[in-house]
């Protein structure tokens, strides 16, 4: 997401641009978005055990790459895509929306193919983005989509969960490049060395935890601690946190809480090397895509979704409700995996799914009262 926190959406963003895609078509690519994402919740509601609304055997088995690639793929291309007012960069949300839904309505190879040719559009977005301005930055968000484009590839032949670095990667460089491209004064003249430094540290470990899966998990748990770090130190999130305003505060407030379960994830990452267990491997994931990824998610929802939906999507005091939702939930979760799962696993499970659903929902009802 590519909006400073800070800042309000100007009225040139909420309306449809001409020459690349009108407001309908925005809204159908972000619909595929929302599917995936429903699809997503419905897999982790039957990995849990808990009732469904569809108990397809096979959902658990792509539950990953359909939130990963087709609800945050879809999603950051999306907002890409309209960045570089070309018409057919929306080809990877496209891509990458229905890649995730194929996979979730049981055709496997077909929605691999899929999500490998929108990852790869996803990389010629920001190909065309750096030829346009090629400065550090860019570059860095080009190396971020490399990850996305390799784990999609070689899920033909790889378990997912020996991908799950190179997907972190993509998440975690994705987000912390635009996070400093949008910050830059904040982060200071250091910004853009420091972001360079990790973002060749945690692609070279992802990469590296294929061939040597414990002492890559390890390179690549130091990489994401330094960054969560980085960014806690010097975004501008700890300053507004501390305002009286109520969309600043709730912006810093879901900017901290994901670098703290990224800072998690590198922590169990760093010590454990590549998880040996169920619960660190659950931990990892969990911290890493919904602590880290959703939080960074509802943090600019306010800011991001007008520019794609044409409409406004003003901040109310609701939308401190699914954040609560979605830590709390992944913080009982992280217990119970300590605790050996059981009921308090199961049940912090169940609350991050309901999170995000109170999400959309919350976020629907703000787009309608504005």
């Amino acid at each position: 997401m590519t909006a400073p926190a800070s800042a309000a959406p100007r009225p040139g963003d909420l309306e449809p641009r001409p020459g690349h895609g009108s407001r309908r078509w925005r809204v159908a690519l972000l619909g595929l978005g929302g599917a995936s994402l429903l699809a997503g919740l419905d897999a982790a509601l039957v990995a849990l055990g808990v009732w469904a609304p569809v108990p397809a055997a096979h959902l658990p088995g792509v539950h990953g790459m359909v939130m990963v690639l087709g609800f945050m793929g879809t999603l950051i291309s999306l907002e890409r895509a309209q960045a570089l007012r070309q018409p057919w960069a929306y080809l990877a949300p496209a891509l990458l929306g229905s890649g995730g839904i194929t996979l979730a309505a049981g055709l496997p190879v077909l929605g691999q193919l899929l999500l490998v040719q929108g990852a790869a559009a996803f990389l010629a977005v920001y190909l065309a983005l750096w030829r346009r301005a090629p400065l550090p930055l860019v570059a860095v968000q080009v190396l971020s989509t490399i990850p996305a484009l390799a784990a999609a590839a070689l899920w033909f032949r790889v378990d997912l969960a020996a991908l799950i670095p190179l997907l972190a990667a993509f998440l975690v460089l994705t987000i912390a490049a635009e996070r400093a491209e949008l910050a830059q004064l904040a982060l200071g003249p250091r910004a853009v060395p420091i972001l360079l430094v990790l973002s060749a540290w945690v692609t070279g470990a992802a990469a590296s935890a294929l061939v040597w899966p414990d002492a890559g998990a390890r390179l690549l748990g130091a990489g994401l601690l330094a960054t969560a770090a980085w960014l806690a130190r010097d975004d501008v999130a700890r300053r507004m946190v501390r305002t009286t305003t109520g969309l600043r505060r709730y912006n810093g407030a879901a900017l901290l809480a994901g670098y703290a379960w990224l800072a998690v994830a590198g922590l169990v990452w760093l010590v454990g090397g590549a998880p040996g267990s169920d619960a660190a491997y659950d931990v990892v994931i969990h911290t890493t895509f919904l602590g880290f990824g959703v939080s960074m998610v509802m943090a600019h929802a306010p800011i991001i979704f007008p520019a794609v939906l044409g409409r406004p999507l003003p901040y109310r005091p609701i939308l401190w409700l699914p954040l609560a939702l979605l830590h709390g939930g992944l913080l009982f979760r992280v217990v119970g995996d300590a605790l050996g799962r059981g009921a308090l696993w199961q049940g912090g499970s169940v609350v991050t799914v309901v999170s995000l659903l109170v999400f959309a929902a919350s976020a629907a009802w703000c787009v309608v009262r504005a």
